[in-house]
C-alpha cells in the first residue's frame, strides 16, 4: 500500500473510515469522508473533519464519535497513529515509510507525477487573449494569455482533451477605423497634409503599417487631401456625437475613392497586425490551435442560421425596425438588440453565433477568458446558449481583472509604441518572458494586479520566480557536484529521511497532485504558482540547514534522491505555468 499513488493513499484513508463509521454509527453511513492537509504537520498528514458531520446528523458530541470511529479503525501499514484533536478532528500520521514513498514515484514517473486522469477525456476549448487587431497586445491581453494558456496546461495534465482557440475580431466597424486610420497615414507618407481624427488609432503601429502598405504598394491609392476631405461633417472637439459621424463619413469616402482598393488595404493591415500579434505571444510562451475568424462567421452565413434558429423557437421580435432577443427570459436584465434597424446585425449577434458554433463542435466545456469590464456581457451569452436548449454551465468565464506596472515605486503610464499604454511586447522585453508570465499568476485572475517591475527583474530571495528557479539549480549544481547517475537515486534506501525538515518537504512534494487537481477544478492555475513558491521555501529552508553530500553513502544517497524528486516536481510545475527550469543561473 505504500507504494499507491497519492489519490489511492487517501482513498484507502477514507476507506477505514468509512469501515469504522459502519460498525460505531451505522446510521451515519453514506456520509462523504474528505481528508485535507493541516495547516500544520504537527497535527499529522491527513485530517478528516467526518466526526462533526456525524454529529449533527446524530445529534451526539463529536470528540465522542470521533474517539469510536478511532477505536474501530482497521489496521493499515501506512498509518502510525490516529489522534483527536479540536472539535473533533481525526489526525492520520503517516508511517515514514509512506511518505518516503513519494521519492520513488516522482523519480519513476519524472514529467508524468501529478498528471491525472479527472478529465476523463472530456473536450474543453479555452478562448483567450482574443484582442481585437487593432493594435498592439498591452499588459492587460498578457496577463489573460498568462492565465489562459497555464489553465489550458493545467486541464491538459488533468486528463482534458483541450483545444487553444483565439477569436479574432476581423468584422466590423473598428476594422474600418483601422483601416481608414492607416490610409490617411498611408497618404500623409505621400505627401498629402490631412488632420488626424481624435478618434481614429493613435499608436506608431499604424505608421508602421501604412509605411509597410506604400512600401510594398507604391502610391496606387494616393488621393488629394481635398478630394478626401471635401463635404465631410465637421469635428467637433468634445462632441463625440459629431467625432463619430465624420469617421463614418471618412469610411465611406475611402471605399468610394478606393473601390477594391479599401478592402485589399483593410486585409493588408489585418494581416500584419495578426502576425505581430502571433510572434509576440509566441516569443511569450503561447501558442493556440485554432485562430478563428469573426468574418468567417458573416461569409459562411452563421450568423443568419443562428439567428433563424432563435426566431423559429420564439426567442427573437421585432421593435422599431429592429430585431431583438429575448434575454430577458433568460435572466438578463433586459433584452438585447441582434440585428438593427439599418440591417446590419450586432456584436452580441456575432458572439451568438461563435457560441452556438462553439456548442456544436462538441465541446463539453467551453470557457471564455474575458477581462473584468466584460462582466456584465455573461448573462446575455448564458441567455443564448440557453434559448439553443443547451445547459448555460457548459459556459465559463472567468474574469480577468487590471494590471497596474510600477518602477522605482512609481506608476508606469506611457508606452514607447502605442502613446497610451504598455504593451506586452515592451514588458516581457525588459523583465523577462519568465518573471512575466509568474508575476501575472501571482494572484488569482479576479483581483487586481500590481506588477513591480523592479522585483520582476531582480536576482534575488524576494523575486519569486528567481527564487524558485533558483531552487531547481541549486539541486542541478549539488547533482553536477556528486558526479553519480541520477537515474540510480530511484532505487536507493530511504528510510534515512526523517528529520523534520525531510518529512516537510516529503509532504509538501506529496501535495503537488492535489494543487494540479485543484487547479483544474477551480480554473484556478495561481494555486500552481503558490505552491511552487511554498516547495522552493521548504527546499531553501533544508538545503540551507542540511549537508546533502556527506560521507555517509546511504544518507547522501537518500538525500540527493529527496532534493532531486524536489527538482522533478518544480520542473513539472514550471512547466504547467510555461517557464524555463534553469540548470544554473
Amino acid at each position: 500500500m505504500s507504494q499507491a499513488p497519492i489519490a489511492e493513499l487517501k482513498a484507502h484513508l477514507a476507506g477505514l473510515v468509512a469501515t469504522s463509521i459502519e460498525v460505531v454509527t451505522p446510521e451515519a453511513r453514506g456520509i462523504p469522508v474528505s481528508l485535507e492537509r493541516p495547516k500544520s504537520g504537527a497535527h499529522g498528514d491527513y485530517a478528516c473533519n467526518v466526526a462533526m458531520h456525524a454529529a449533527r446528523l446524530l445529534k451526539r458530541n463529536p470528540r465522542e464519535i470521533a474517539t469510536l470511529i478511532r477505536d474501530q479503525l482497521p489496521d493499515s501499514d501506512v498509518v502510525e497513529r490516529v489522534d483527536i484533536a479540536g472539535a473533533g478532528f481525526l489526525n492520520f500520521h503517516l508511517r515514514p515509510a509512506a511518505r518516503q514513498a513519494v521519492v520513488r514515484r516522482v523519480l519513476a514517473q519524472g514529467a508524468g507525477y501529478g498528471r491525472s486522469t479527472l478529465g476523463a477525456g472530456r473536450r474543453v476549448q479555452v478562448e483567450f487573449v482574443s484582442a481585437n487587431p487593432t493594435g498592439p497586445l498591452h499588459v492587460g491581453h498578457g496577463r489573460g494569455a498568462a492565465y489562459g494558456a497555464s489553465l489550458a496546461n493545467v486541464l491538459e495534465a488533468s486528463g482534458f482533451d483541450v483545444q487553444r482557440e483565439y477569436y479574432v475580431n476581423d468584422a466590423g466597424r473598428q476594422m474600418d477605423i483601422l483601416a481608414v486610420s492607416s490610409w490617411l497615414r498611408y497618404l500623409e507618407l505621400c505627401g498629402e497634409a490631412l488632420p488626424f481624427p481624435a478618434n481614429g488609432y493613435q499608436g506608431d503601429y499604424v505608421r508602421t503599417r501604412a509605411a509597410e502598405f506604400k512600401a510594398v504598394e507604391g502610391e496606387r491609392l494616393r488621393h488629394a487631401a481635398e478630394a478626401v476631405l471635401s463635404g465631410l461633417p465637421e469635428a467637433v472637439q468634445g462632441d463625440e456625437a459629431a467625432l463619430e459621424a465624420r469617421m463614418d463619413a471618412l469610411i465611406e469616402r475611402a471605399r468610394q475613392l478606393l473601390g477594391s482598393g479599401f478592402g485589399q488595404l483593410a486585409r493588408f493591415v489585418l494581416d500584419r497586425q495578426l502576425e505581430e500579434i502571433r510572434q509576440v505571444l509566441g516569443r511569450f510562451g503561447v501558442r493556440f490551435d485554432m485562430w478563428y475568424s469573426e468574418r468567417s462567421l458573416h461569409e459562411s452565413g452563421r450568423v443568419a442560421q443562428a439567428l433563424e434558429t432563435l426566431e423559429r423557437s420564439g426567442h427573437l421580435y421585432l421593435q422599431d425596425g429592429a430585431l431583438w432577443f429575448r434575454s430577458t427570459a433568460f435572466g438578463d436584465d433586459k433584452d438585447r438588440v441582434v440585428r438593427r434597424d439599418n440591417g446590419q446585425f450586432t456584436y452580441f449577434a456575432s458572439d451568438i453565433a461563435y457560441h452556438f458554433d462553439k456548442l456544436e463542435r462538441g465541446f463539453d466545456l467551453v470557457i471564455d477568458v474575458w477581462g473584468a469590464d466584460h462582466h456584465g456581457y455573461i448573462p446575455r451569452v448564458k441567455a443564448a446558449i440557453a434559448a439553443f436548449g443547451q445547459d448555460p454551465e457548459r459556459l465559463v468565464v472567468p474574469l480577468i481583472q487590471l494590471v497596474a506596472l510600477y518602477r522605482g515605486g512609481e506608476p508606469v503610464r506611457m508606452g514607447k509604441r502605442s502613446g497610451s499604454y504598455v504593451t506586452l511586447e515592451e514588458l516581457f522585453e525588459e523583465a523577462g518572458v519568465d518573471a512575466t508570465r509568474f508575476f501575472y499568476l501571482g494572484r488569482k485572475c479576479d483581483q487586481h494586479l500590481d506588477f513591480d517591475i523592479d522585483l520582476a527583474r531582480a536576482q534575488s530571495a524576494d523575486n519569486p520566480v528567481y527564487y524558485v528557479q533558483y531552487a531547481h539549480a541549486r539541486v542541478a549544481g549539488v547533482l553536477a557536484q556528486w558526479g553519480g547517475d541520477p537515474a540510480a537515486l530511484a532505487a536507493v534506501d530511504l528510510g534515512r529521511l526523517e528529520d523534520g525538515r525531510e518529512t516537510a518537504l516529503l509532504a509538501r512534494l506529496m501535495d503537488y497532485p492535489d494543487v494540479i487537481e485543484l487547479a483544474a477544478r477551480d480554473f484556478a492555475p495561481h494555486a500552481v504558482a503558490f505552491y511552487l513558491r511554498e516547495l522552493a521555501g521548504e527546499f531553501h529552508g533544508y538545503y540551507n540547514a542540511t549537508r546533502l553530500l556527506v560521507e555517509d553513502a546511504g544518507l547522501r544517497e537518500a538525500r540527493l534522491a529527496l532534493v532531486a524528486a524536489a527538482q522533478q516536481v518544480l520542473r513539472n510545475g514550471l512547466s504547467i505555468l510555461g517557464l524555463s527550469a534553469p540548470e544554473k543561473m
